[in-house]
């Protein structure tokens, strides 16, 4: 009787010592495969235009795997319990990026282009991967010295200051810069640098914070209409204050991507703190009032309507226009499994074929296939984050995983469906594919907090029999 009780008692110890598998030598071998692909489709760039090898292959290979093996390193020291997929992810859809920006950077068209406006074409491959070295140091930043989400949380209402200062910089003159109609542009030490997409972070710890405290009362209903709980009344505060928000930002920054991204994340926030379905009805009627509204005066968002009804019927007038037909005819073009890399002519698009279109690029150059493959991946990281934030054991937690896969969700939608004509064009870039430091930087900092929210969520809690020092206190107690 008493061995029986010894071996279990023997076996629940070292169940108590081991814990839950870390899942680290999964995200290992993911990593393989997320640095060979993006090799593989280097080499396949290269082939399909010059006949050959590209001569940087190795030192691509050697960048990217780098990266990979320096985050993976620093996720099995400090975050040992986090989701194996998320860093896999990224650094695949990170390295893709790299290779289409790079196949770009090879077009005599857009090379020609550079130097008439400019005067002179610098390649944006090298400083994209610079950037992502530079996203991974953040990265690294925020597994190290952020031991603990939940610490956030003593920083609410400091994020909702820092967020508003953020967005308010490129309207300061003799900082901001005006770039094609959107003044989302602020210039340091000669970088262009967006804001905004740090400031998507920062307001969502306001975000999580605020709505924690206040998602009791913004629960509340006063009556039923249509199947519907409205809320009362003097609850619509916060979310008339945002819709502001965004729309002031729409109105004097031009920036449809950026106003749409920040109260999107609110109304997602919202629904998920109160579990009121009225928050979602009440937030899509302030949307499409906002943006109707907005639209009959300002002459940057109402081009932009103009180009998603009809891009051909101005098509030679306009720009926007131009853009929108020449991605739509690229999609097209590329049919179920694409020319292949390298064989495309996206490059017609022009300046932004690198940065807001180069979805239209993977469309041509890899298809519908292609896109449905990115477009899982995003899937997988958005799925990722939902899952972290059903496991966080602490509502901040989940509010913030929630607010930051909302806001991935919601670019990812917006950008997709500006290139492929579904809604108008916002400016926003597709994350880690798009060419622009400040977007693979931030959204290398995002996935750096999922992961450590994961990890809080994942990792075991201390057992009696795993943590000798609680047992004898146990013990002593009287």
């Amino acid at each position: 009787m008493s061995s029986t009780s010894n071996t279990s008692t023997h076996h629940t110890s070292t169940i108590g010592a081991i814990g839950a598998p870390s899942r680290r030598n999964t995200e290992l071998a993911l990593l393989v495969f997320a640095v060979a692909i993006p090799v593989f489709a280097y080499a396949n760039v290269g082939l399909a235009i010059n006949d050959e090898v590209p001569s940087g292959l190795l030192a691509y290979g050697l960048g990217l795997g780098l990266i990979a093996g320096v985050g993976h390193l620093v996720v099995r020291k400090f975050a040992a319990y986090a989701d194996p997929l998320l860093l896999p992810l990224a650094t695949l859809l990170n390295g893709l990026g790299l290779v289409v920006i790079w196949r770009l950077d090879q077009s005599e068209r857009l090379q020609q282009l550079a130097e008439r406006q400019y005067g002179v074409f610098s390649p944006s491959a090298p400083n994209q991967l610079m950037y992502s070295a530079v996203g991974l140091a953040l990265f690294v930043a925020v597994l190290v010295f952020l031991k603990d989400h939940r610490i956030l949380q003593r920083y609410t209402y400091i994020s909702m200051v820092v967020a508003i200062v953020l967005l308010l910089l490129p309207l300061v003159p003799g900082v901001g810069a005006d770039v094609f109609g959107a003044k989302i542009w602020i210039n340091v030490a000669g970088f262009s640098i967006q804001p905004g997409e740090f400031a998507k972070i920062i307001i969502a710890i306001f975000f999580s914070g605020y709505l924690m405290v206040k998602r009791d009362a913004l629960a509340l209903a006063s009556r039923r209409f249509m199947g519907l709980y409205l809320p009362r009344g003097r609850d619509l505060g916060p979310i008339i204050t945002i819709w502001a928000v965004s729309l002031l930002i729409l109105i004097f920054e031009n920036d449809l991507g950026t106003s749409l991204l920040f109260f999107g994340m609110f109304v997602i926030m919202l629904y998920v703190a109160t579990e009121r379905t009225s928050w979602i009805v009440i937030g899509l009627l302030m949307s499409a009032a906002g943006a109707v509204g907005v639209a009959s005066f300002a002459s940057h968002v109402q081009a932009r309507v103009d180009a998603w009804l009809d891009p051909f019927g101005c098509y030679k007038t306009s720009g926007a226009c131009e853009q929108i037909g020449q991605s739509i005819m690229s999609f097209g073009s590329g049919g179920v499994m694409g020319t292949g890399l390298g064989q495309g002519n996206s490059d017609l698009i022009g300046f932004a074929a690198n940065s807001d279109f180069i979805f239209s690029t993977f469309g041509e150059e890899l298809g519908l296939a292609g896109v449905m493959a990115i477009l899982l991946m995003y899937g997988l990281i958005i799925e990722r984050g939902i899952r972290t934030a059903l496991a966080a054991r602490d509502p901040f937690g989940k509010l913030f995983a929630v607010g930051l896969s909302g806001a991935f969700a919601l670019q990812i939608f917006v950008v997709a469906g500006g290139v492929m004509g579904l809604i108008p064009l916002t400016g926003m870039t597709m994350p880690f594919l798009a060419a622009g430091g400040s977007s693979v930087i931030a959204n290398w900092a995002l996935v750096g907090i999922l992961i450590r929210i994961s990890d809080t969520a994942r990792r075991p809690a201390p057992t009696p029999a795993s943590n000798p020092d609680a047992e004898m206190t146990q013990v002593v107690r009287p």
